[in-house]
């Protein structure tokens, strides 16, 4: 590897969000100048006012700023930098990037275009690692793809070749649906990678997966970091993660640390790594190579917990030159760590990706507490990019404080504006399977409903309707306040009649709220007592929050509601699932359409959703277009049934 043997002066991060401010933090902490980079939709973004400097590379877009090279190299050479931090997302892992760096004379901090192109094609990865005699799962590649599936018999899953995040994957357990399986895997590894080469491998129920962090500088040294345990999983896409695996033994960890090295070798690796393995719950001795991930990890940090070994800082030391400077017998593990993604998505409305502005921020800090975030007060969270929003990781001396740790963070997280999977990570800390650490990749599918908590709480309606009174007070005037201004519900010769606010959440039926006595209400909180038990809530306007929950509770206008159409409730009101743009309408004003017809697609973080119709009947209104920006709940269609239209 060239490169200089000196540490740079000035390096730009390709990136955004919380891992661009988490790479600024180690550069400033090494005396590295920092360049950040944003999009119009950024500007005024958490990196952007962390780093020593900042170049606009384009318009919201993502293709046409965070992905473009072009104005990415631009970008370096105004500001003087020598070298890329390419961060994870966008083109971490994109080998024409890292050359188009090289050719510009900077330096790509991460491995050679040549590792990230083998190991970015999983069909030559599985060949060159098996070669170097690592074990990998039995499967096959195009164009030998749907008989290779018959032979292995269901169930097999579904794989694109050419890149990872669990997009494109489809478990088949029935081979009658092969076919329809392997074409929306095909479309959907089309649309994000541009590359449709599918592979089938045999599915190992209820697997483990579990990753080995690699090591490796341009001297030939390459090391382990031991492992890290993703097997709580939802869609193929990790959202607790934890260092060490309660499944491993000493000899298996090194065991598996020797294979993950092996592959690093067998490509040529420089930097840091994460070697990815599928291992049967019940024979953790029996691992597979499933991919080897050339870039940072999101999960990094429960490495750098346990290990005291700074990710960043030796991908930056690597990339100038410098050998490692410890060996293997060197890496011990201290305690344990945990983390949780927090994504910008609402699991009452089945993980629909949320958005909104962050009205109160609040990130757990402490001992042994951590939080990687992009977040500030007033940050925009759109639909244009990843929901991932920030991590909380813990550290303790063993795997029970750890999660208690993780569970108390989680509740001090507040994040009001912008609906997250907070509450539910809680909640999934305590699920008795992930306490035991009987985990696996089908434990949070399998019991998502048992941790959802879809109705909202009695006292948060309550809460709702006191701050709406206290909103009500009169200020005082010269210390004197007009005792009939008073909203206290006063009548002559009666007890007080209890002031009645219609209320909504999004999604759900109006409700009528009824504030309780003694509730207490400033700017930031809300305090209720209701049936004897005191509960305590963050506020931001109409927005409630405790324990990693929120609610959005808005004001009801019934005469509002009918007048505009939007019959809260009713199956014939298609309402916007998730803020987003309407990328596909298929039918028009007067269409009739059939039960499930799809009828409108709307996108948002790189997730479509199909509205499809909730009955045959007639297209009677149609508010939207393709390209339309929509919030979420806004009205959408309304399909009046065939029965009211004999009617």
């Amino acid at each position: 590897m060239r490169g200089p043997q000196k540490m740079f002066d000035t390096v730009l991060v390709a990136n955004r969000g919380e891992i661009a401010v988490r790479v600024i933090r180690t550069l400033r902490a090494l005396g590295v100048r920092s360049v950040a980079v944003y999009s119009d939709a950024d500007a005024d973004a958490r990196h952007v006012r962390e780093a020593d400097t900042a170049v606009r590379i384009g318009p919201p877009a993502a293709s046409e700023s965070y992905l473009s090279v072009p104005a990415l190299l631009e970008a370096a050479a105004r500001t003087g930098a020598q070298a890329v931090h390419p961060g994870y997302g966008f083109l971490a892992e994109n080998a024409g990037f890292a050359q188009a760096c090289a050719d510009a004379g900077l330096v790509f901090i991460g491995p050679p275009a040549s590792a990230i192109s083998l190991m970015g094609d999983k069909i030559r990865a599985k060949e060159t690692v098996q070669a170097a005699g690592v074990p990998v799962v039995p499967g096959a590649a195009d164009p030998e793809l749907e008989a290779a599936a018959r032979e292995l018999g269901a169930p097999v899953l579904l794989k694109p070749s050419a890149g990872g995040g669990g997009k494109g994957m489809r478990l088949v357990r029935d081979l009658s649906t092969l076919s329809d399986e392997i074409a929306a895997a095909r479309r959907e590894a089309r649309s994000s990678f541009g590359d449709d080469t599918l592979l089938v491998e045999r599915w190992i129920d209820r697997p483990r997966h579990i990753e080995i962090q690699v090591l490796a500088d341009a001297h030939g040294n390459v090391i382990h970091l031991g492992e890290r345990e993703c097997s709580l999983q939802r869609r193929h896409q990790k959202i607790i993660e934890e260092a060490p695996s309660v499944l491993l033994t000493p000899e298996i960890r090194a065991a598996m640390g020797s294979a993950a090295v092996e592959a690093a070798r067998s490509c040529g690796y420089v930097g840091a790594g994460t070697v990815e393995f599928i291992v049967p719950g019940g024979d953790p001795s029996s691992y597979y190579f499933m991919e080897m991930n050339t870039r940072l990890q999101v999960e990094h940090p429960v490495t750098e917990l346990i290990t005291g070994v700074d990710l960043v800082e030796w991908q930056l030391r690597v990339a100038s030159g410098e050998p490692l400077p410890f060996a293997q017998e060197d890496i011990t593990l201290d305690g344990w760590a945990v983390e949780a993604r927090i994504c910008a998505e609402d699991p009452s409305r089945g993980f629909l990706p949320s958005g909104g502005t962050v009205l109160a921020l609040n990130e757990p800090a402490g001992d042994g507490v951590r939080t990687d975030s992009g977040l500030s007060e007033g940050t925009e969270v759109s639909s244009l990019y990843d929901p991932m929003l920030s991590k909380v990781i813990v550290h303790a001396p063993d795997r029970p404080t750890a999660l208690r740790k993780l569970r108390a963070a989680l509740g001090d997280l507040v994040t009001l504006g912008v609906p997250t999977n907070a509450g539910f990570l809680r909640r999934l800390l305590a699920h008795p399977d992930v306490v035991s650490g009987a985990l696996d990749t089908g434990l949070v599918e399998r019991d998502a409903e048992s941790l959802i908590d879809a109705a909202v709480p009695e006292e948060v309606y309550a809460a709702a309707a006191a701050v709406r009174l206290a909103e009500l007070a009169p200020a005082p005037r010269d210390g004197w306040t007009d005792p009939f201004s008073v909203p206290s519900g006063w009548r002559l010769g009666g007890r007080p009649a209890p002031l009645p606010f219609p209320v909504r959440v999004a999604g759900l039926e109006p409700v009528t709220a009824e504030a309780p006595a003694g509730a207490r209400v400033t700017d930031t909180s809300v305090t209720v007592t209701v049936d004897g038990v005191v509960h305590r809530f963050h506020r931001a306007g109409d927005w409630l929050g405790r324990d990693g929950d929120s609610w959005h509770v808005m004001d009801h206008d019934p005469v509002a509601a009918a007048l505009s159409g939007a019959r809260f409730g009713s199956a014939d009101t298609l309402a916007a699932p998730m803020p987003g743009t309407v990328t596909v309408v298929k039918v028009a004003v007067g269409d009739e359409v059939e039960a499930g017809q799809s009828l409108l697609v709307v996108e948002a973080m790189k997730m479509e959703h199909v509205i499809s119709a909730p009955h045959a009947g007639t297209v009677t209104e149609l508010d939207v277009t393709p390209g339309s920006t929509v919030a979420m709940d806004q009205v959408l269609a309304v399909v009046t049934p065939r029965e009211e239209e004999d009617a």
